[in-house]
This record gives structure tokens, C-alpha cells and sequence, in this order.
């Protein structure tokens, strides 16, 4: 019997660069689940959303904290939810979100699904305006509001989480591509 452990690997293998003012980096120690709430189940939903992680539900398009597991609570389409959180144990994220909100959600781990990375400063959204359709302005997009997108043909969800700072998930299939076309904006946007 072959002796060999496996070993996990991040889909950027830690990536961080700087280009003049802005930061490219891949966020690692968070998980991400999808809670889908059951048909007539939102206020068993919201009552087990606030008992377990201490946060409200959000309305599509928006996200709200809680107090529990660093989450952050993104509100995806009506019946969906993404929950992204600094698990106490890695290889056991959806069963800290089943346990937390018990029947009132149908969980699916997507934590090894997708890339995550941070943009951040001064130069971010010019960066992210040459590849992005959505108007990045803060009167548009504010500080917590998330949104499906594509960016160069390739599927992403962003999520603004500070005055210059925007956390994009893209498939883990696709990272490479992804990084690829935000250094390039990046570099061609940073002065």
C-alpha cells in the first residue's frame, strides 16, 4: 500500500502583490456556505440566523454582520444565502452552519468552490471599473452591498467591505484567469 497524505492547497497558493497603491490579495481562514431557507420557513430562518450567528437577515443585495464566527451574511437572492465566517474547525464549516441554524436551512459547504480575493486602496475601483459593469460609486455600491457579476467572462460575487476595499469570489476553476485579468487592470490603472 502506497504510503502519501494529501495536503490542501489554496487556489492561489497565498498570493499578494501591491501595484503602486492598491492590494491584490487572496483572503484565506474564512469559509463560505450556502444556507437556502425552506419554502415558508423565513421566520424560523431569521429566528435561528440571529441564535446562531447574532445577525439579521439581509435583503438581496445587501450583507450584515454578526457577532459570532466573524460572519458575514450575504444576501444573494430571495431564498439564498451566503454565510462566510472564520470556522473553529476548517474541514467541518457546514456542519458549524447546519448546527447553527438547525432545520430552518439547507446547507452546502462551497468553501473549496471558490477563490477569495481582496482588492484594497486608493485605486481599487478604477481598477475594477475597466473590467467591472456595475457602478462601483459609493453612492451606488456602498460599504456592505453584494452583487453577482462578470468580470472578463468569468463569474464573480462583490462584496464591498471597506471605503476602498472590495472581496471578490470566483470559481476556484477559473482563479488563475481571474488573477490574471485583475493584475493586468491593476497594473494598467495604478499610477
Amino acid at each position: 500500500m502506497a504510503d502519501f497524505a494529501l495536503e490542501a492547497r489554496r487556489p492561489l497558493g497565498g498570493y499578494a502583490e501591491t501595484f503602486g497603491g492598491v492590494s491584490l490579495a487572496e483572503v484565506t481562514g474564512l469559509a463560505l456556505a450556502s444556507a437556502a431557507v425552506p419554502n415558508g420557513g423565513d421566520a424560523a430562518f431569521a429566528v435561528a440566523l440571529a441564535g446562531g450567528f447574532g445577525a439579521a437577515r439581509p435583503a438581496t443585495g445587501d450583507s450584515t454582520a454578526g457577532d459570532r464566527y466573524g460572519a458575514r451574511i450575504l444576501g444573494m437572492q430571495p431564498d439564498q444565502l451566503f454565510i462566510l465566517f472564520e470556522p473553529p474547525d476548517p474541514d467541518r464549516a457546514a456542519e458549524t452552519v447546519a448546527d447553527a441554524l438547525g432545520p430552518a436551512a439547507y446547507v452546502t459547504d462551497q468553501s473549496d468552490g471558490w477563490a477569495m480575493l481582496r482588492i484594497a486602496g486608493a485605486g481599487a475601483r478604477a481598477a475594477l471599473e475597466r473590467i467591472c459593469m456595475l457602478d462601483l460609486d459609493a453612492a451606488a455600491f456602498p460599504e456592505g452591498r453584494v452583487a453577482r457579476t462578470v468580470m472578463e467572462h468569468l463569474s464573480v460575487v462583490i462584496l464591498r467591505d471597506g471605503a476602498d476595499s472590495f472581496l471578490l469570489l470566483s470559481p476556484r476553476s477559473s482563479a488563475r484567469s481571474f488573477l490574471h485579468a485583475l493584475e493586468v487592470s491593476v497594473e494598467n490603472t495604478a499610477g
